[in-house]
């Protein structure tokens, strides 16, 4: 019996170590690919740290001698965008201002839109709903004139709530494909029963599918706060100065500097515009993935 046993305990000990240097290997080749990644952002936080002597004579992945802040003070409120040198600070604050408010229009009204075409059956709901998402693939370039043209007949062209209008049209398509799609599995006998208790088309939404939405909520913040965040065809598009959004501004910091070139300042001004998103990831990142699970496993 023993020496039978032994080639068996012996097979499992060399499985168990091939699975260990297996499991390991994978950590290593993720690891390399996480760095390989996250080496730009490396190279732009270690250079925007950096004095612009430093930049010259160092390396360019090289730790800073002297860690220094001024690029990003520059960045936020002295880089010229243009014959202004304000900063970033103000676009950003436009991008506030825009994002907001079209995160959480489009949001409703997506879930309105999901809510009817998902539970509230009617001649024409497929037909619409294929429309919707149809829009999803309109390239932006192709709407440009003909938003443009109904942005000016509304008077609200140039503005901020212009902007605000296009974002949420154009992510309505998105956020209504989202919604329905997490609705649509909702047991239709949930609606039934609420309609015989006497409650009607909004107490239903609101007492009902809302408290059943928060994962798919999430999903649908953080798709349309990143799309709209980091916009730039449609923020240079329909807006002018004083309504411009932070990517605009962005790009014009990078390409309006005369004389010696900033490398510290530009990478410090692209750390900012780009610092919203990066920590609604980092916060909300497991929540995203967590709503898109629940949708897959709905749908």
């Amino acid at each position: 019996m023993t020496d039978l046993s032994m080639p068996q305990t012996q097979t499992r000990t060399q499985s168990a170590t091939g699975k260990i240097a297996l499991r390991w290997l994978l950590y290593v080749l993720l690891g390399l690919f996480a760095l390989y990644y996250l080496m730009p952002l490396f190279v732009m936080l270690t250079t925007s740290l950096k004095s612009l002597e430093e930049i010259r004579t160092g390396s360019l992945i090289s730790l800073p001698r002297e860690v220094s802040f001024e690029a990003w003070k520059t960045a936020w409120s002295g880089a010229c965008t243009g014959i202004q040198c304000e900063g970033l600070r103000p676009y950003f604050w436009n991008s506030v201002l825009i994002a907001v408010p079209a995160v959480a229009l489009s949001t409703l009204l997506g879930a309105l839109n999901g809510y009817v075409v998902a539970q509230w059956r009617f001649k024409g709901a497929n037909i619409i709903f294929s429309l919707m998402l149809f829009g999803c693939f309109i390239p932006f370039q192709v709407v440009l004139l003909p938003m443009a043209r109904l942005l000016g007949m509304m008077g609200i062209a140039g503005t901020i709530p212009g902007l605000i209008f296009v974002h949420v049209i154009y992510g309505l398509g998105f956020t209504t494909l989202f919604f329905r799609n997490y609705y649509v599995t909702i047991p239709a006998e949930l609606t039934k029963a609420a309609r015989v208790d006497g409650a009607g088309f909004l107490r239903i939404f609101w007492s009902i599918f809302l408290p059943l939405s928060l994962p798919i909520i999430v999903v649908t913040v953080i798709w349309q706060f990143t799309q709209i965040w980091n916009d730039f065809l449609f923020g240079v598009s329909f807006s002018q100065a004083g309504t411009q959004p932070v990517t605009v501004a962005l790009n014009n910091i990078v390409n309006s500097t005369t004389g010696v070139k900033e490398y510290n300042v530009d990478m410090a001004a692209a750390i900012i515009a780009g610092l919203p998103t990066l920590l609604v990831y980092v916060v909300a990142g497991k929540y995203f993935i967590r709503g898109l699970t629940a949708g897959s496993v709905k749908g």
